[in-house]
């Protein structure tokens, strides 16, 4: 069977766990060479074990996307080290603050920074080397609280309703350059930040007091697993979409079916 990524040259941000690292783990599968771009040096440095114990070697680059000139530099080593990137994972981001009143202007910012910022400046630094190969597939990672409206935390909803309007005037501006621009929305997942999501506090009965109520509104009534959404990723990378751009894609049991 024909691999699905099989010679391109793949990059995923926040990579060493969650969705991220089921991403690394499946695109490599599909025969991408993959980088792995992560602010964990100890999580890398697993990672990149694991991968090549598997026969799979990955390239790595450690880097703190809270900084803008971060986000720009990890995207040029990374192609630097590949030669060049036909897809790029954006995935970083952060639950951020659960409130609106009295908000930490530091925490804000940072959430806005991880949770937008990476898009717009990773996706503004990679169109240059997606140019030089001809083609690319960009792929977000948003959130079903960037479809609806989300009563756990507004700012982060916020930010991921921009990174859903950044997909949908990206995939017409990039167009020309034959390349796609698709976001991912996931549902509540079954990773540490889907638990700090339901609980900023670490309070054990809040988070199951609130993860209830959302899994009450999914008709598949479960968690999305991580690698559900590195296929789904995985697919808006692959050329089986190649007509496919502009597309928010929720991954969520029938969460905003409703």
């Amino acid at each position: 069977m024909t691999m699905r990524l099989e010679g391109k040259l793949a990059v995923i941000t926040a990579a060493a766990s969650g969705m991220g690292r089921a991403g690394v783990e499946l695109f490599c599968r599909e025969g991408a060479t993959v980088c792995a771009i992560d602010m964990n040096a100890d999580a890398l440095t697993s990672l990149s074990e694991d991968m090549a114990t598997k026969g799979t070697p990955i390239k790595t680059v450690q880097a703190d996307l809270s900084a803008i000139e971060a986000i720009e530099g990890s995207i040029d080593e990374a192609a630097e080290a590949l030669g060049g990137i036909d897809i790029l994972w954006a995935h970083a981001g952060i639950p951020g603050p659960a409130g609106i009143e009295d908000v930490d202007v530091d925490a804000y910012r940072k959430a806005m920074t991880l949770n937008v910022d990476t898009a717009v400046y990773g996706a503004g630094r990679v169109i240059r080397h997606m140019r030089k190969r001809g083609a690319g597939s960009i792929i977000f990672t948003a959130s079903v609280s960037g479809m609806v409206g989300s009563r756990f935390s507004p700012i982060y909803s916020a930010g991921k309703f921009g990174v859903v309007g950044l997909t949908k005037s990206l995939a017409q501006t990039f167009a020309p350059d034959q390349v796609r621009v698709n976001v991912v929305c996931p549902g509540l997942t079954d990773t540490p930040m889907g638990t700090q999501f339901v609980s900023r506090k670490g309070d054990a009965e809040e988070a199951k007091a609130n993860t209830a109520a959302m899994l009450a509104a999914v008709p598949l009534g479960r968690l999305v697993r991580p690698e559900e959404v590195a296929h789904a990723a995985l697919w808006l990378a692959s050329d089986d979409a190649a007509f496919v751009t502009g597309v928010e894609l929720p991954v969520d049991g029938g969460f905003t079916c409703r």
